[in-house]
């Protein structure tokens, strides 16, 4: 498969070097907003197209497929004008602004009779199969938390009086959308979308949210996620049953999870995978594109669409608003 890639950041880095690992991956446009940096991705990366100009590279015929990884608020409207060209496209989390946007992803998606699959990748590694495997064994589930607290290194240069990408609500950014998403994509796609949602948030003087909490109930359960850009967490992220519970390291990297049960037994279910999460994403992605798949049973339409939703909720209930969630914006 013949990948473009959009955004040259350092998980664009990340994502073609694991490409390059998986056999039928290739890397032959780069595009970038200067002829600079294009020119300088490109050659680093060993790109043999470079593009200034989206619709140039997906009219082209040089690719199948794109990697999104540009800022939160660009996505929908680049996923969407490359899959009216007839590419797949594999977006990074969150995949847009709003459910609005994601809602005409989705759209653009049926029309094309492309492939859209949203880039979470801890959700194909098969740690997360072994949770939901195991998910029995805690018998009736009454509680998810997880946490994801991550001291940014951009808040420095932040607290200095620089406000980078991460933390300027243009892009639409912030811990939620950066760092929350990780907790509440799993949550979905274990357990579906939740009954109600309840959010708390310190907010920073850029106008985005610094750190957060979301409570959310089910008909029997409640689910609970804490996340930071501005302070570290070490606590682990837990399944809890009436049996037992499952103790999950960390929610984005799964490198060690435990069935601890009421009468003392532990039960260590940790499965063996490559560091490089990412392998298994694009793995997916490609094998579903092979297939003529329209979407991952895993990182399904539905479940990035439910995401998107508890998210503007949280957002509505905190005040974080970007720009496209105003009246008058780009359709």
């Amino acid at each position: 498969m013949r990948f473009g890639v959009i955004g040259t950041n350092w998980i664009t880095e990340e994502f073609i070097r694991s490409g390059k690992e998986v056999e039928g991956f290739s890397l032959t446009a780069v595009y970038s907003r200067t002829e600079e940096r294009a020119k300088e991705f490109a050659e680093m990366m060993g790109a043999p197209h470079r593009f200034t100009d989206i619709r140039a590279m997906a009219e082209s015929k040089e690719i199948d497929a794109v990697y999104i990884a540009s800022p939160n608020s660009f996505h929908a409207r680049q996923a969407i004008l490359c899959m009216e060209h007839g590419l797949h496209v594999l977006c990074e989390k969150p995949f847009a602004s709003n459910a609005k946007e994601v809602s005409a992803m989705l759209a653009a998606a049926e029309q094309n009779g492309v492939l859209l699959m949203e880039a979470v990748k801890p959700t194909f590694a098969p740690n997360f199969r072994a949770i939901q495997e195991n998910l029995p064994k805690l018998g009736k589930i009454r509680r998810y938390f997880a946490a994801n607290c991550q001291y940014s290194s951009r808040y420095d240069a932040f607290k200095s009086g620089t406000v980078l990408n991460a933390f300027d609500p243009a892009f639409s950014n912030g811990a939620l959308m950066d760092i929350g998403v990780y907790c509440l994509y799993p949550l979905v796609v274990l357990f579906g979308k939740p009954d109600s949602v309840k959010a708390e948030a310190v907010m920073l003087e850029s106008g985005v949210d610094g750190e957060g909490s979301i409570l959310m109930k089910y008909e029997d359960k409640e689910a609970v996620v804490i996340y930071s850009k501005i302070t570290d967490s070490y606590l682990p992220t837990e399944i809890q049953g009436e049996l037992a519970t499952m103790v999950i390291d960390k929610i984005n990297h799964l490198k060690k999870i435990e069935i601890r049960y009421r009468d003392g037994r532990v039960e260590d279910i940790t499965q063996e995978q490559t560091p490089k999460l990412m392998h298994y994403e694009i793995r997916e992605f490609m094998e579903l594109a092979k297939r003529g798949e329209r979407q991952s049973a895993t990182n399904s339409h539905a479940s990035s669409l439910y995401t998107m939703e508890i998210m503007d909720e949280a957002r509505r209930q905190i005040g974080l608003v970007y720009p496209p969630d105003l009246p008058g914006a780009e359709d």
